[in-house]
């Protein structure tokens, strides 16, 4: 949990709602009565232009904390995607930590679980392909079928995907050295944690946490601050719930978000977006300048925090955490417990 060295910043333009499937009613909107409820097509404008300027200025910040920034390439995300057995369109870039998971001098394509997503990876290929000259193990999952059997959109929260192939997004999974705490949910199948413990090899330990919280992804949820701090949503995660290996951290619990503003086109999201962070160095995050009271709670505790601003992350479902990947880190590989 080093200083940050180089970080993958995601990018907005082309962003859109795909067309309604199975995959998008199952995992992202369950509390709608059917798929065809599910509003698609591209966010406005206004969305577009200022999360874009805020990326840049994303960008510009950690520059000049003298951290290497990469984007991903353009490509058009209206275009058809297909299969012998579904068709989708595309989605948007703008959060490369669900599609990438970087551990050690190893990168990995995530299997992830929107149909629409499933080739969101040749968006970083150009870096991907760098990274490997340079020396690094890019290895990508086994891109998985996302057949109609893998989703129960009726089934309660965090069964909605069923566990026929490896499938999970890489934003449920958090790294504590040689410890992988990798969420169980409806965006993570327990397949996948094998798989993922598989590829690692016996230098890491996947620790599949069921029961941890039902929803999607899990960086708004925990947030290791430096070792041994956590910062921790009081409304997703419970004492009793966490997962062994971490019960010996201190806790942060969040307070009550500030409410962040949705566009009339949006992706569903709580509030607890506010809390999802980077960690550029321990101890020390970026953060949306919005929350003054989390602000305040970190400060206490001897969290440097950074303001910047994504406007529209609730309505994009995702704020610093989830539009960045931290590829690099100074440091040695570390064991917490």
């Amino acid at each position: 949990m080093g200083p940050l060295e180089e970080v993958i910043v995601g990018s907005v333009e082309g962003a859109r709602i795909p067309a309604p499937d199975l995959s998008m009613h199952a995992v992202g909107h369950p509390h709608l009565s059917s798929a065809d409820q599910i509003p698609s097509g591209p966010f406005p404008d206004e969305v577009i232009e200022r999360t874009a300027a805020e990326l840049d200025e994303l960008e510009r910040t950690l520059t000049g904390m003298g951290v290497r920034v990469r984007r991903p390439d353009a490509r058009d995300k209206k275009a058809v995607i297909a299969t012998p057995d579904w068709q989708s369109d595309g989605f948007y870039d703008y959060c490369p930590r669900d599609v990438l998971l970087a551990i050690g001098d190893t990168i990995i394509e995530a299997p992830m679980v929107h149909r629409s997503r499933l080739l969101e990876p040749f968006a970083y290929k150009s870096i991907l392909v760098e990274y490997l000259r340079g020396g690094a193990r890019w290895i990508s999952a086994p891109k998985p079928r996302l057949l109609d059997d893998m989703y129960d959109a009726d089934a309660p929260e965090g069964r909605r995907l069923r566990d026929h192939e490896p499938a999970f997004d890489a934003a449920n999974v958090l790294r504590f050295g040689t410890d992988i705490l990798y969420l169980v949910s409806d965006s993570g199948n327990a397949l996948g944690a094998r798989w993922l413990q598989a590829a690692l090899g016996d230098r890491y330990t996947v620790h599949a946490c069921e029961g941890l919280y039902p929803g999607i992804h899990v960086d708004s949820a925990i947030t290791p601050l430096r070792p041994g701090l956590l910062l921790l949503n009081p409304v997703q995660v419970s004492e009793k719930r966490l997962p062994a290996f971490l019960r010996d951290w201190d806790r942060v619990w969040a307070p009550p978000m500030a409410d962040l503003p949705l566009a009339d086109h949006h992706l569903p999201c709580s509030e607890w977006v506010g809390m999802n962070s980077l960690v550029v160095a321990p101890g020390k995050v970026i953060l949306d300048d919005r929350q003054h009271e989390l602000i305040r709670v970190l400060e206490q505790h001897g969290v440097e925090v950074v303001r910047q601003r994504l406007t529209h992350a609730r309505t994009l479902s995702g704020a610093f955490h989830c539009t960045t990947l931290d590829v690099r880190r100074t440091g040695t590989l570390q064991t917490y417990r």
